[in-house]
C-alpha cells in the first residue's frame, strides 16, 4: 500500500515537472484595425511543432473555423490572408490537438478611410503606449485622440505616446482626423508588472562580499563552533558508553573485607576473611 502511494505521488511529481507545450499568436502587421482588402498574416509561435497548432477565429458568419480548407491558406505556422473583408473582422487564436489555446487577438476589418495602429497583445505596466492615426495613403496628419469617448488631445504628427502607462490607462481608444473621417473603437489592455522577488538570504558570503562583511561572518562561525562541538563531544560519550554496555565490556571492581577477630578464643590464625561477590557496573 506505501509502495502505491509512493508511485502516485512520484508521478504527480512527473506531471507538474513536464514543460507544458505553448503557443502565443502573432499578426503581421502588428495592427489590431486593418484596412478592407489589405493582406494579413497571423502566426502562431509555438514551443513545440508536434503539438499540431491551427489557427482558428470567430467572426459574425463562421466559429471555430480553422485557417486552410476554410479560408486563407496555412503556410508552416502561419496564415496568410491575401484580402481582408470586413466580415473576417472577430477573435483570432491558437490551438493545439489536445484543446489547449492561445492567446487571442481582435481583428477589425473597416472599409472606412480612417484606421487606429494599436497594440494587438496587452501593454505592461511601466511601458510606453503608442497610437497611431492613418489614412490608407498617410500616418503624418494632424489628429485628435479619445479615450472611453473622451477628448484627450490632437496630436500634429498623427500619433500620440503615452509614456510609463498604468491600469488606469486601459480603455477604449479611437481617434478622428478632420475632413477625412474616424476610425473604429480599439480596446487597450494593460497588465500588471510582474512582481520581483530578491534570493534568500544566504549564510555564506557572496565572492563579491567587501571585507566589512568577513568580521561579522567569522563571529558568526565561532558562536556556531561554540554551541556545536560541545553537542557533538556529548553525544560520542553516550554512543562510547552504550556500544561498552551492549558488549558486555565492563569494569569489575572487588572488594575484600577481613572481619575483626573476637577477644576470646581466636588465635591470629583463625581469621576469617570474606571476599565479596564481584559487582559490575
Amino acid at each position: 500500500m506505501e509502495e502505491t502511494s509512493l508511485l502516485r505521488l512520484l508521478f504527480l511529481i512527473s506531471l507538474l515537472n513536464c514543460p507544458t507545450n505553448q503557443a502565443s499568436l502573432t499578426v503581421s502587421p502588428s495592427s489590431s484595425q486593418i484596412f478592407e482588402g489589405q493582406s494579413v498574416s497571423p502566426s502562431c509561435e509555438e514551443d513545440d511543432s508536434s503539438a499540431g497548432w491551427t489557427l482558428r477565429r470567430n467572426t459574425t458568419r463562421e466559429t471555430r473555423t480553422q485557417c486552410g480548407p476554410d479560408w486563407g491558406r496555412r503556410d508552416s505556422s502561419s496564415c496568410n490572408i491575401n484580402y481582408m473583408d470586413p466580415a473576417e473582422s472577430g477573435v483570432y487564436w491558437c490551438e493545439s490537438r489536445e484543446g489547449a489555446t492561445s492567446n487571442s487577438i481582435n481583428i477589425t476589418v473597416t472599409g472606412g478611410p480612417v484606421i487606429l495602429q494599436s497594440p494587438v497583445l496587452p501593454v505592461m505596466e511601466g511601458e510606453d503606449l503608442t497610437l497611431t492615426c492613418r489614412t490608407k495613403n498617410s500616418s503624418n496628419l494632424p489628429a485628435g485622440f479619445y479615450k472611453d469617448g473622451s477628448f484627450i488631445r490632437t496630436e500634429p504628427a498623427g500619433h500620440m505616446t503615452v509614456h510609463h502607462v498604468s491600469r488606469s490607462d486601459e480603455g477604449l481608444y479611437k481617434c478622428l482626423i478632420s475632413s477625412v473621417g474616424e476610425s473604429p473603437p480599439s480596446w487597450v489592455s494593460v497588465t500588471e508588472k510582474p512582481m520581483t522577488t530578491s534570493p534568500p538570504p544566504s549564510s555564506l558570503p557572496h565572492p563579491d562580499a567587501t571585507s566589512s562583511d568577513r568580521p561579522h561572518f567569522v563571529f558568526r562561525l565561532v558562536c556556531h563552533l561554540v554551541v556545536f562541538c560541545p553537542y557533538c563531544i556529548s553525544t560520542f560519550i553516550m554512543v562510547s558508553l552504550y556500544r561498552d554496555r551492549a558488549t558486555g565490556n565492563y569494569r569489575s571492581v572487588s572488594m575484600v573485607m577481613t572481619l575483626p577477630t573476637q577477644a576470646e578464643g581466636l588465635e591470629d590464625d583463625d581469621v576469617i576473611t570474606a571476599v565479596t561477590t564481584e559487582y559490575h557496573f
